[in-house]
């Protein structure tokens, strides 16, 4: 496949610079610039758009958003070894990559960028769902963001999109399919990245919703889910009786049967819970 820019290839870019991977900073580079143009594309049309990156590393997915038409990319990156890598890919596309050296998780980047905006990363796995979780619970809703595409970890990805009854089914399903849409796009192996993970990684694409499925208060729906999954093999009547002294009542009162356990609840009994309790 043709080039996707006149800049060195990756591998060239990080023995010029230095750039071993550190494992500290939880660093796996993908060097393959046609799977990060793919990833880039599995977010949608980014022409008009500005696109947030957290962890570009030497900057193979971010030369993918620029190349895709992306109107700006904002690339937070903590390792300052990174930064004459990007400082080039910058010089390539003037005005239209700004750098940060920051830590991401210190970071509010939503007033240096114009809506529409996109959030696309292929995230440090160490901060990956701490991230995704301050991203899917903000102060207001909609975010500052149209949409999540995120690579993470296989097993988080089925996290995120796993369905009532599976093992992965949990409190990040319910948070994330609360408020989006959420589908796995990608899927990538240990040999795509430099130095291989021990595990596969998969990309989830998350477009936020106008407004939340089902209606419920976004602090006491946590409540509620935290405190069942955090004791998923009780039954609810068990995992949930410190809510309240009625709480079998409450239950029947949103369509769950008492005996049930928190990996058979959809979303919308649980959002139907949480309205109970708030009354």
């Amino acid at each position: 496949m043709p080039a996707i820019d006149s800049l060195p290839p990756l591998r060239e870019v990080i023995a010029t610079h230095g750039l071993a991977a550190k494992k500290s900073l939880g660093q796996n580079f993908l060097l393959d610039l046609n799977l990060t143009a793919k990833i880039a594309r599995s977010a949608g049309d980014l022409t008009g758009a500005d696109v947030l990156e957290i962890g570009p590393g030497p900057g193979g997915l971010t030369r993918g958003l620029l190349a895709e038409g992306a109107r700006k990319v904002l690339a937070v990156e903590k390792d300052a070894r990174c930064l004459p890598a990007l400082q080039e890919i910058a010089a390539a596309y003037p005005g239209r990559l700004e750098v940060i050296n920051a830590d991401a998780l210190a970071l509010d980047p939503s007033e240096r960028l114009t809506p529409p905006i996109k959030i696309v990363a292929n995230l440090p796995y160490n901060v990956g769902t701490e991230l995704l979780t301050r991203w899917l619970d903000p102060a207001d809703w909609p975010p500052f963001w149209d949409s999540l595409t995120l690579m993470f970890q296989r097993e988080v990805a089925e996290r995120i999109v796993a369905q009532p009854g599976s093992k992965a089914y949990g409190r990040l399903a319910v948070l994330a399919q609360w408020r989006c849409t959420a589908r796995i796009v990608m899927e990538l192996p240990p040999e795509a990245f430099t130095p291989p993970p021990k595990v596969r990684s998969a990309v989830v694409h998350l477009q936020a919703l106008p407004e939340p499925r089902f209606p419920a208060d976004a602090r006491l729906l946590q409540a509620v889910v935290a405190q069942a999954f955090n004791q998923r093999r009780k039954m609810l009547r068990a995992s949930l009786k410190g809510l309240r002294p009625d709480i079998e009542d409450r239950l029947l009162a949103a369509g769950i049967q008492p005996t049930d356990r928190a990996e058979t609840v959809d979303l919308e009994r649980f959002c139907a819970l949480a309205r109970n309790l708030e009354s």
